[in-house]
């Protein structure tokens, strides 16, 4: 069935892990656009302030203390998102944590933890939501990553828990799909982003962990996000790296497989491990820090996002036949352009 969405002006929009990152960013456009915010994380204090951000603003933002491993805390968010404006048109499931390390180091309780926050919270958010949306309609949107689609070496829990994702949501929308369910179900899949995910995540390296260039910005996965709160898509990719990843996990897997050695050298940043560093594994983050990026360039804008986010079928179609013929020459140049501080070229 065809599936109609509010546009944003006229919608109120649920994101969990809103305090900070992708999150605050997709919260702060939201309401710059005249849509009505729910936000909702596990630190009440940086998400009040996030929130009065907003408001001070112009925009409508409620904040909502919740942890996303607790089924009970997604009722408690979609109640007060009732009673304050009626009704849910968009819920967007973004709450995430990793841990870097080999997997053979990493405790199994760490694992756990992990894939309660980034599996289990997708889940119990999209089922909360989804009470609510089959009735009314809408879109439930949920964040990714190019690992969903091909893991990496130092984040194998990560990696692990956003293949869970995917094939959780593709399971739920094929079967949204035969209920013909008037809900829009899309999975954001985005590069590396330039956040406090590093310093966030728990560490089990001797240096600080750094993302695999190249870095794009937090605005850019929150255009895609709100583009797919207004328009029905089955998948976006932010970042044409996101779509190269993918696209070689999927024809050249071998090859990827003898580049481990690129992607762990992407991920030990120069700075010696932190030994009173925190992580928001187990408990809230405290405050926004960014990311190790070492100087190296984080882009404002995807090209290749836009084309396909904005129906440029010619342009979306010839960008697509050039990146498929330098994907297999991309991942060599990934780890030369970030040593050296180089733009990567395909952005």
């Amino acid at each position: 069935m065809k599936i109609a969405l509010k546009t944003l002006q006229n919608q109120v929009v649920v994101i969990t892990g809103a305090s900070s990152g992708i999150g605050l960013a997709t919260a702060r456009q939201a309401a710059q656009r005249g849509a009505r915010v729910v936000m909702a994380c596990r630190n009440l204090e940086m998400l009040e302030q996030a929130a009065e951000q907003i408001r001070a603003s112009g925009g409508q933002a409620l904040a909502v203390q919740a942890d996303v491993r607790k089924p009970e805390d997604h009722a408690r968010i979609l109640a007060a998102a009732l009673e304050r404006y009626g009704t849910v048109d968009t819920w967007i499931n973004n709450a995430g944590v990793s841990i870097f390390g080999k997997l053979e180091e990493v405790p199994y309780e760490d694992q756990r933890a992990l894939f309660d926050t980034n599996y289990w919270g997708v889940v119990y958010g999209s089922l909360t939501a989804l009470g609510h949306l089959k009735q009314h309609g809408g879109a439930l949107i949920n964040v990714g990553s190019e690992v969903s689609d091909r893991a990496i070496p130092l984040q194998g829990a990560y990696s692990a828990s956003k293949h869970a994702v995917k094939g959780f949501t593709d399971a739920l929308r094929m079967e949204l799909a035969v209920d013909q369910a008037p809900v829009s179900v899309t999975l954001v899949k985005p590069a590396s982003v330039e956040t406090g995910f590093t310093r966030h995540a728990r560490n089990y390296m001797d240096v600080e962990p750094r993302l695999p260039a190249p870095l794009y910005s937090p605005e850019v996965v929150a255009e895609a996000i709100l583009f797919a709160a207004e328009t029905p898509r089955r998948d976006v990719f932010v970042g044409s790296a996101a779509k190269a990843v993918s696209a070689a996990g999927h024809r050249a897997p071998a090859l990827l497989d003898k580049l481990a050695g690129t992607f762990v050298r992407q991920q030990r940043s120069n700075v010696q491990k932190r030994p009173e560093r925190r992580d928001a594994l187990h408990e809230p983050g405290e405050g926004i820090s960014p990311a190790v990026s070492e100087g190296r360039p984080v882009h404002a804008r995807s090209l290749y996002t836009e084309a396909t986010t904005q129906r440029q079928g010619a342009l979306y179609a010839g960008m697509a036949l050039a990146g498929a013929c330098a994907i297999l020459g991309m991942f060599s140049r990934r780890g030369g352009a970030a040593r050296h501080g180089h733009r990567p070229a395909w952005d």
